[in-house]
């Protein structure tokens, strides 16, 4: 039959990152399916927009052109960086699929390959310049700054991974922070200079992993590209999101968060959720943590999110972020 040949459209953002991620997407369906898969690039309003994210939107800016091309049929599938996903599932698309994660962390790319310590030390009692896009990692670096009574200046930036290496590299800022799994993904790890500890930076809720979508009515590819599926990453991402819908935080808002399993020699014992919502200034963080039995279900995962939320609420959350207090 000619229909089992006809190649698989992926529709992709069309920068380096989500090339590089669609591309691994599209090796693993062909090798799955035996079908080829070719890669239909779709340029978004957040690719093209030069203002910052929370201006236009946050992140769900760069989704909703390639769900557009899923609804039309310009595509048959397509690859987000979850993180960037509305926490609200429309229902004429299916979330088919969520691989294993990439490395979740934030990381620091300093000049001269300094890390965050080295680089207050060299400043000698001034300011230290890091540039980051994100309210979340602005209001998490700013706190550590006054906790550790260092000179930070966080300088809000827009631009894929060159256009912000570039700031550091020309000497405009001291560092700035990106992704880890977006520079593995592309190959540029190794000029990391620092991985941030969640300990004292929680990623954004998602970060690191990826999400399959097609449309609904399309069980039979749903149900193929169920197979690339994650369980673990998706019951952690699944808290995560929970979290962040239960704060009714934007993508753009000042929230982190990551569920990590503990492990007992390889045995996984328990699920760990820890939150953050902070001012961007620093000046004030809501962080907490919660650990039980690792979800075996989407309800059980949307549960702990939320629990943790509520608790988060409690202590003062709602007034951290912009969003909700209005």
């Amino acid at each position: 039959m000619t229909q089992t040949q006809k190649a698989l459209r992926l529709g992709t953002r069309r920068s380096k990152l989500a090339m590089a991620q669609s591309g691994h997407v599209a090796d693993a369906v062909r090798q799955l399916t035996g079908r080829d898969v070719e890669l239909v690039e779709i340029t978004t309003y957040g690719d093209t927009s030069r203002e910052h994210l929370a201006q236009i939107g946050g992140t769900g800016v760069f989704v909703t052109a390639l769900r557009d091309a899923l609804l039309r049929g310009d595509v048959d599938f397509a690859v987000h960086s979850l993180k960037d996903l509305p926490t609200s599932q429309p229902e004429d698309l299916a979330l088919a699929a969520i691989p294993r994660r990439e490395d979740p962390r934030d990381v620091l790319i300093g000049r001269d390959g300094m890390t965050l310590a080295e680089l207050t030390e060299a400043a000698q009692g001034g300011t230290v310049r890091i540039g980051t896009g994100s309210p979340r990692r602005m209001a998490q670096l700013n706190a550590c700054a006054h906790h550790r009574g260092l000179r930070l200046e966080t300088v809000p930036i827009r631009g894929n991974i060159d256009t912000r290496i570039g700031f550091v590299r020309n000497g405009e800022l001291d560092a700035v922070v990106l992704a880890a799994a977006g520079l593995n993904r592309i190959g540029r790890a190794d000029e990391v200079t620092e991985y941030l500890d969640p300990d004292h930076v929680l990623p954004a809720p998602g970060q690191g992993a990826l999400a399959i979508e097609c449309t609904a009515a399309d069980a039979e590819l749903a149900a193929t590209l169920a197979e690339l599926d994650d369980p673990l990453t998706r019951v952690a991402v699944t808290a995560e999101r929970s979290l962040l819908a239960a704060l009714e935080a934007g993508c753009s808002a000042p929230v982190g968060a990551l569920a990590d399993v503990l492990a007992d020699e390889q045995v996984v014992k328990e699920m760990r959720l820890r939150g953050v919502v902070g001012a961007t200034d620093g000046s004030e963080l809501v962080q907490l943590s919660t650990t039980g039995p690792v979800p075996t279900t989407q309800d059980q995962a949307e549960a702990l999110g939320r629990e943790l939320a509520d608790e988060m609420l409690a202590k003062g959350a709602a007034g951290l972020m912009g969003e909700r207090a209005h």
